[in-house]
Protein backbone atom coordinates (compact mmCIF):
# COMPACT_ATOMS: atom_id res chain seq x y z
CA UNK A 1 0.00 0.00 0.00
CA UNK A 2 2.89 2.33 0.77
CA UNK A 3 4.36 1.69 -2.67
CA UNK A 4 1.06 2.61 -4.35
CA UNK A 5 0.87 5.77 -2.26
CA UNK A 6 4.39 6.70 -3.36
CA UNK A 7 3.36 6.27 -7.01
CA UNK A 8 0.36 8.54 -6.49
CA UNK A 9 2.52 11.21 -4.86
CA UNK A 10 5.07 10.97 -7.68
CA UNK A 11 2.44 11.33 -10.39
CA UNK A 12 0.82 14.21 -8.55
CA UNK A 13 4.17 15.97 -8.08
CA UNK A 14 5.08 15.55 -11.75
CA UNK A 15 1.80 17.08 -12.91
CA UNK A 16 2.16 20.04 -10.56
CA UNK A 17 5.80 20.57 -11.49
CA UNK A 18 5.09 20.45 -15.23
CA UNK A 19 2.32 23.04 -14.92
CA UNK A 20 4.06 25.11 -12.27
CA UNK A 21 0.94 25.56 -10.15
CA UNK A 22 -0.59 24.30 -6.91
CA UNK A 23 -3.18 22.41 -8.96
CA UNK A 24 -5.21 20.96 -6.07
CA UNK A 25 -4.76 23.83 -3.61
CA UNK A 26 -2.78 21.74 -1.13
CA UNK A 27 -1.29 23.52 1.85
CA UNK A 28 2.06 21.74 1.54
CA UNK A 29 2.52 22.27 -2.20
CA UNK A 30 6.05 23.51 -3.06
CA UNK A 31 4.45 26.08 -5.36
CA UNK A 32 3.07 27.98 -2.39
CA UNK A 33 6.58 29.37 -1.95
CA UNK A 34 8.09 28.94 -5.41
CA UNK A 35 5.90 30.45 -8.11
CA UNK A 36 7.77 28.99 -11.06
CA UNK A 37 8.75 25.65 -12.55
CA UNK A 38 11.84 23.79 -11.28
CA UNK A 39 15.14 23.85 -13.18
CA UNK A 40 17.62 26.49 -14.29
CA UNK A 41 15.09 28.10 -16.64
CA UNK A 42 12.26 27.95 -14.13
CA UNK A 43 12.12 31.62 -13.10
CA UNK A 44 11.64 32.70 -16.73
CA UNK A 45 9.62 29.77 -18.05
CA UNK A 46 6.19 30.65 -16.65
CA UNK A 47 4.11 32.49 -19.24
CA UNK A 48 6.96 32.57 -21.76
CA UNK A 49 4.69 31.65 -24.67
CA UNK A 50 1.59 33.74 -25.26
CA UNK A 51 0.40 32.21 -28.55
CA UNK A 52 -3.22 31.09 -28.75
CA UNK A 53 -2.08 27.51 -29.21
CA UNK A 54 0.14 27.64 -26.11
CA UNK A 55 -2.71 29.05 -24.01
CA UNK A 56 -5.11 26.40 -25.27
CA UNK A 57 -2.61 23.61 -24.67
CA UNK A 58 -1.91 24.79 -21.14
CA UNK A 59 -5.64 25.00 -20.40
CA UNK A 60 -6.09 21.44 -21.65
CA UNK A 61 -3.17 20.08 -19.64
CA UNK A 62 -4.36 21.88 -16.51
CA UNK A 63 -7.92 20.59 -16.71
CA UNK A 64 -6.86 17.08 -17.70
CA UNK A 65 -4.24 16.97 -14.97
CA UNK A 66 -6.64 18.14 -12.29
CA UNK A 67 -8.83 15.07 -12.82
CA UNK A 68 -5.90 12.72 -12.32
CA UNK A 69 -4.19 13.11 -15.68
CA UNK A 70 -6.93 11.48 -17.75
CA UNK A 71 -5.62 9.79 -20.89
CA UNK A 72 -5.70 11.87 -24.08
CA UNK A 73 -8.05 9.51 -25.93
CA UNK A 74 -10.54 9.53 -23.08
CA UNK A 75 -10.27 13.28 -22.56
CA UNK A 76 -10.87 13.96 -26.26
CA UNK A 77 -13.94 11.71 -26.07
CA UNK A 78 -15.31 13.94 -23.29
CA UNK A 79 -14.80 16.97 -25.53
CA UNK A 80 -16.53 15.28 -28.48
CA UNK A 81 -19.50 14.33 -26.32
CA UNK A 82 -19.70 17.84 -24.84
CA UNK A 83 -19.78 19.33 -28.34
CA UNK A 84 -22.63 17.05 -29.38
CA UNK A 85 -24.74 17.82 -26.33
CA UNK A 86 -27.28 20.63 -26.21
CA UNK A 87 -26.10 23.82 -24.57
CA UNK A 88 -22.65 25.33 -24.01
CA UNK A 89 -19.77 22.95 -24.82
CA UNK A 90 -17.38 24.20 -22.09
CA UNK A 91 -20.15 23.89 -19.48
CA UNK A 92 -21.02 20.43 -20.78
CA UNK A 93 -17.37 19.36 -20.56
CA UNK A 94 -17.12 20.36 -16.90
CA UNK A 95 -20.38 18.58 -16.13
CA UNK A 96 -19.12 15.35 -17.70
CA UNK A 97 -15.83 15.49 -15.78
CA UNK A 98 -17.57 16.16 -12.47
CA UNK A 99 -19.80 13.13 -13.02
CA UNK A 100 -16.84 10.74 -13.04
CA UNK A 101 -17.03 8.43 -10.05
CA UNK A 102 -13.47 9.16 -8.93
CA UNK A 103 -14.23 12.89 -9.07
CA UNK A 104 -17.41 12.49 -7.00
CA UNK A 105 -15.57 10.41 -4.37
CA UNK A 106 -12.87 13.08 -4.20
CA UNK A 107 -15.37 15.93 -3.97
CA UNK A 108 -17.14 14.04 -1.17
CA UNK A 109 -13.86 14.04 0.79
CA UNK A 110 -13.91 10.24 0.97
CA UNK A 111 -10.34 10.36 -0.37
CA UNK A 112 -7.55 12.93 0.05
CA UNK A 113 -6.67 13.10 -3.66
CA UNK A 114 -8.24 12.12 -6.96
CA UNK A 115 -5.51 9.49 -7.27
CA UNK A 116 -6.47 7.95 -3.93
CA UNK A 117 -10.10 8.14 -5.00
CA UNK A 118 -9.31 6.26 -8.20
CA UNK A 119 -7.51 3.57 -6.22
CA UNK A 120 -10.45 3.14 -3.84
CA UNK A 121 -12.69 2.60 -6.84
CA UNK A 122 -10.39 0.17 -8.64
CA UNK A 123 -9.90 -1.87 -5.45
CA UNK A 124 -13.64 -2.36 -5.09
CA UNK A 125 -14.27 -0.13 -2.07
CA UNK A 126 -16.90 2.10 -3.71
CA UNK A 127 -20.58 1.31 -4.17
CA UNK A 128 -23.14 3.24 -6.24
CA UNK A 129 -26.73 2.64 -5.14
CA UNK A 130 -25.57 -0.49 -3.33
CA UNK A 131 -23.72 -1.96 -6.31
CA UNK A 132 -19.94 -2.23 -6.32
CA UNK A 133 -18.36 -0.22 -9.12
CA UNK A 134 -14.67 -0.62 -10.01
CA UNK A 135 -14.50 1.77 -12.96
CA UNK A 136 -13.16 5.22 -12.07
CA UNK A 137 -14.76 6.85 -15.12
CA UNK A 138 -18.21 5.43 -14.28
CA UNK A 139 -20.78 8.19 -14.85
CA UNK A 140 -22.71 9.20 -11.76
CA UNK A 141 -26.29 10.45 -12.19
CA UNK A 142 -28.21 12.92 -10.03
CA UNK A 143 -29.72 11.03 -7.10
CA UNK A 144 -27.04 8.34 -7.04
CA UNK A 145 -25.81 7.41 -3.56
CA UNK A 146 -22.13 6.62 -3.02
CA UNK A 147 -21.12 4.37 -0.11
CA UNK A 148 -17.92 2.73 1.08
CA UNK A 149 -17.00 -0.85 1.86
CA UNK A 150 -16.74 -1.70 5.55
CA UNK A 151 -12.98 -2.00 5.20
CA UNK A 152 -12.65 1.44 3.62
CA UNK A 153 -14.55 3.01 6.53
CA UNK A 154 -11.63 2.08 8.79
CA UNK A 155 -8.87 3.34 6.51
CA UNK A 156 -6.85 6.22 7.89
CA UNK A 157 -6.71 8.00 4.52
CA UNK A 158 -10.52 8.06 4.34
CA UNK A 159 -11.01 9.21 7.93
CA UNK A 160 -8.29 11.84 7.65
CA UNK A 161 -9.71 13.14 4.36
CA UNK A 162 -13.17 13.61 5.89
CA UNK A 163 -11.74 15.39 8.92
CA UNK A 164 -9.36 17.63 6.96
CA UNK A 165 -10.31 21.28 6.84
CA UNK A 166 -8.58 22.19 3.60
CA UNK A 167 -11.62 21.44 1.39
CA UNK A 168 -15.33 22.08 1.66
CA UNK A 169 -18.16 19.98 0.28
CA UNK A 170 -19.60 21.45 -2.93
CA UNK A 171 -23.32 22.16 -2.81
CA UNK A 172 -24.09 19.63 -5.56
CA UNK A 173 -23.05 16.72 -3.35
CA UNK A 174 -24.77 15.94 -0.03
CA UNK A 175 -22.44 14.15 2.37
CA UNK A 176 -23.26 12.23 5.53
CA UNK A 177 -19.79 11.95 7.09
CA UNK A 178 -20.97 9.83 10.02
CA UNK A 179 -22.22 7.13 7.69
CA UNK A 180 -19.60 7.58 4.97
CA UNK A 181 -22.20 8.25 2.29
CA UNK A 182 -22.57 10.90 -0.39
CA UNK A 183 -25.43 11.74 -2.73
CA UNK A 184 -24.80 13.40 -6.07
CA UNK A 185 -27.70 15.83 -6.20
CA UNK A 186 -27.18 17.57 -9.54
CA UNK A 187 -24.78 18.19 -12.39
CA UNK A 188 -22.90 21.38 -11.50
CA UNK A 189 -22.37 24.44 -13.65
CA UNK A 190 -18.79 25.55 -14.20
CA UNK A 191 -19.13 28.36 -11.66
CA UNK A 192 -20.22 25.87 -8.98
CA UNK A 193 -17.05 23.78 -9.10
CA UNK A 194 -14.49 24.68 -6.40
CA UNK A 195 -11.29 24.71 -8.45
CA UNK A 196 -8.32 26.11 -6.50
CA UNK A 197 -6.72 27.37 -9.73
CA UNK A 198 -8.27 29.08 -12.73
CA UNK A 199 -9.69 26.68 -15.28
CA UNK A 200 -10.50 27.71 -18.84
CA UNK A 201 -12.66 25.02 -20.43
CA UNK A 202 -13.50 27.37 -23.31
CA UNK A 203 -9.84 27.22 -24.36
CA UNK A 204 -9.92 23.44 -24.17
CA UNK A 205 -12.86 23.42 -26.59
CA UNK A 206 -10.97 25.82 -28.86
CA UNK A 207 -7.91 23.54 -28.78
CA UNK A 208 -9.82 20.49 -29.96
CA UNK A 209 -11.97 22.37 -32.46
CA UNK A 210 -9.00 23.81 -34.36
Amino acid sequence: MARAGAKRSTRKLKIGRSLGVNLWGQAKSPFNKRKYKPGQHGPTSRGASTSDYAKQMRAKQTLKGYYGNIGEKKFHAYYAEAENMKGDAPENLIGLLERRLDAVVYRSKLAPTVFASRQLVSHGHIYVNGKRVKIASYRVNPGDVITLSEKAKTMALVINALEAGDRNFPDYISVDSNNFTATFTRVPAFEDVPYPVEMKPELVVEFYSR
